[in-house]
């Protein structure tokens, strides 16, 4: 029988997907309506370079795995032409690689996302693209966590210069 095949097929996408979810660190769903095929191509070759897998699923597919994945409230997005991405890895690379593709065509949407265990919606997916990427967050802590100890050195290095650096230890009696 075909349906029961087709069933079966549905339930396979529906685990692959959960778990590709429950897997990642974030996911970021877009409505691709009105992408053409070359843009479509850049997208897709530009989130796989970044780690990020991209795939479009039937909406009730996509539906199912978010909510067996724990972000139910997801599938108020899923209407229309819908695709997801998701990182294993970076938190902000999806986000930020649909968001240039959304500023660029009009009716490619950024519809809503997940991170850090809960679903965030379109503004939440836009500021989360602007977070500047890890190596460079990275190097602005250890740019602020250097600072307080290099003012602690000098000062230290200017006490020990007032008080002499040779100064004897008091002779015990």
């Amino acid at each position: 029988m075909p349906s029961i095949k087709i069933l079966e097929q549905k339930q396979a996408d529906v685990a692959t997907l959960t778990e590709k979810i429950q897997n990642s660190v974030s996911g970021v769903v877009v409505s691709y309506a009105g992408i053409t095929v070359e843009d479509d191509t850049k997208l897709r070759k530009e989130l796989r370079e970044a780690g990020v897998e991209y795939k479009v699923y039937k909406n009730s597919i996509t539906g199912r795995a978010c909510e067996n994945a724990g972000y139910g409230d997801i599938k108020q997005y899923l209407s229309g032409m819908v695709a997801i991405a998701v990182s294993k890895e970076d938190a902000v690379a999806p986000a930020k690689i649909l968001k240039k593709y959304a500023d660029q065509i009009e009716s490619f949407e950024l519809k809503a996302g997940y991170v850090d265990g809960a679903v965030i919606g379109p503004e939440k997916v836009e500021a989360l693209a602007k977070i500047p990427p890890k190596p460079i967050l990275v190097a602005k802590l250890m740019g602020g966590m250097k600072s307080p100890v290099s003012k602690l050195a000098i000062c230290l290095k200017a006490i020990v210069d007032k008080n002499g650096e040779g100064a004897e230890a008091p002779a015990e009696a």
